[in-house]
């Protein structure tokens, strides 16, 4: 609901209105709340991946710390970019960026069980995908028509299926813990399911910030239930806190830059992805905020900020950022189109990302706690893509293309055993499952014919014929 204590109807909704400091940095803030846990959660992902996350006796796992730190910072630089503008890099709207999930298939499997050392490849991806992201800004208007809903939610929907796995694992007590008795123990799942609990009943119980930040404040409430069981001491809070340093500047090139095939085509690939979820975003805050379409400047700004601010991330041990669709939200629900009230926000991310203290308490959070939040955000993503999927014209042709993209690409996710005598590079890519199902989908989707007859697929339907439209047919 609109806060007219702020300014006028007209002045809400305008991008380059300047609401009083005292009243635009705590909606800055709230900005950063709504998304700080999504923000962070790819970082330690990654990391678990390689062997030194949580739950790991590693000794690069302080490089942990590192990543989280990277995660703020440069979220904050890439939004910063968004808002004040560099040139054409910008889109001039209070579109806030963060740490993209859609990488993740790409990122888990070339890292996995690889260790520090797999980074730099992972980085050099990171890089070259930015810039290349970057110049997908020049002609985005024109690859739009190849990504409908059906393409688009496919690939949201396998992405958020790629990682629910990872959701469970965390929950039971993190990967090293398998095949332990700890493994899945009714006190870590305890942990994981305060959690849920304390998120569903913030989300559907409360409004307003209660109800936008409900998994960082059940992260919280499962932070203290941790140390009220014992799961989590104060004396290890107070080591990572003293441990931490209290200011530090990235370091360009940490993990040094390889160049892999499979790491630069899988970010490649992804950026089209991710280009046309920020498109999406853009528009969403012109409609929701301004009441207007996004013009194609500010399409094409948002785009080059994405890239660009992804490659600076990779160049200091960031991870691919683009816009975060729940701050759109925000935004419509506050009706403050401000982008001033989201350069407060960015530049917060920025003062935590230079105080690795705060990385520090994060990596403190068990893992079965963080399993909680992430069961919830990893089903939300599958929930968006279906969300996305119900825009579709659910005739027989697309239903065809939906279930030959779907079952190979869930497929060899599920079973990469499959694809063993490939080259590594092929085999990293195709067991993401993700890269195959979208270019399936993409492809089949411009080359089938609109029209199929009922009965070319009841034969192999097995009797389970749909008869959902989806969106409702012109006529």
């Amino acid at each position: 609901m609109a806060d007219h204590s702020i300014g006028t109807a007209e002045q809400l909704r305008d991008p380059n209105f300047t609401p009083p400091l005292h009243k635009a940095i705590p909606l800055g803030i709230q900005h950063v709340l709504a998304m700080f846990v999504s923000n962070v959660t790819p970082a330690i992902i990654v990391a678990g991946a390689a062997g030194f996350g949580f739950g790991s006796n590693s000794p690069d796992f302080p490089e942990l710390l590192y990543l989280i730190q990277m995660s703020m910072l440069f979220a904050g630089v890439a939004t910063l970019l968004q808002t004040i503008t560099i040139g054409p890099v910008g889109a001039a709207l209070p579109i806030v960026q963060g740490t993209s999930f859609a990488f993740l298939p790409i990122m888990i499997p070339l890292v996995a069980g690889q260790g520090v050392d797999a980074l730099a490849a992972l980085f050099g991806g990171v890089i070259i995908g930015g810039l290349f992201h970057a110049c997908i800004g020049l002609f985005i208007g024109k690859i739009r028509f190849a990504l409908p809903p059906l393409v688009t939610g496919l690939v949201v929907t396998m992405i958020g299926l790629a990682l629910v796995k990872v959701g469970i694992q965390y929950a039971a007590g993190g990967v090293p813990a398998i095949g332990t008795e700890e493994y899945g123990s009714l006190l870590n799942w305890s942990a994981a399911l305060v959690v849920i609990v304390v998120t569903l009943g913030l989300k559907f119980f409360t409004r307003g910030m209660l109800s936008i930040s409900a998994v960082l404040i059940g992260l919280i409430v499962g932070y203290v239930y941790a140390i009220g069981v014992g799961m989590l001491s104060f004396e290890s809070i107070a080591g990572s806190w003293n441990n931490s340093a209290a200011f530090a500047l990235p370091d360009p090139f940490r993990y040094g830059f390889t160049f892999s095939a499979a790491a630069v085509i899988g970010f490649c690939l992804m950026a089209f992805i991710s280009a046309i979820e920020t498109v999406g975003d853009v528009s969403g805050i012109t409609k929701g905020g301004a009441g207007r379409e996004a013009t194609e400047e500010e399409i094409q700004g948002a785009t080059y900020a994405d890239g660009l601010g992804t490659a600076l991330a990779g160049v200091f041990g960031g991870f691919p950022n683009t816009s975060f669709s729940q701050n759109v939200g925000l935004i419509a629900m506050t009706g403050v189109m401000s982008r001033h009230v989201v350069t407060c926000g960015a530049i917060f991310l920025i003062i935590c990302g230079l105080i690795p203290k705060v990385g520090g308490v994060i990596r403190t959070v068990p893992i079965e706690v963080l399993g909680g939040g992430v069961i919830v955000m990893f089903g939300m993503v599958v929930a968006a893509g279906i969300s996305m999927l119900s825009d579709v014209d659910w005739n027989r042709r697309n239903m065809v293309i939906f279930a030959i993209s779907l079952s190979i690409g869930l497929g060899l996710q599920l079973e990469p055993g499959a694809l063993q005598h490939l080259p590594q590079t092929a085999s990293v890519l195709l067991t993401s499952g993700l890269l195959p199902a979208a270019l399936i989908a993409i492809v089949l989707n411009l080359i089938l014919p609109e029209d199929l007859a009922a009965e070319a697929t009841e034969e192999v339907s097995g009797g389970h014929a749909g008869h959902g439209v989806g969106r409702l047919h012109p006529d």
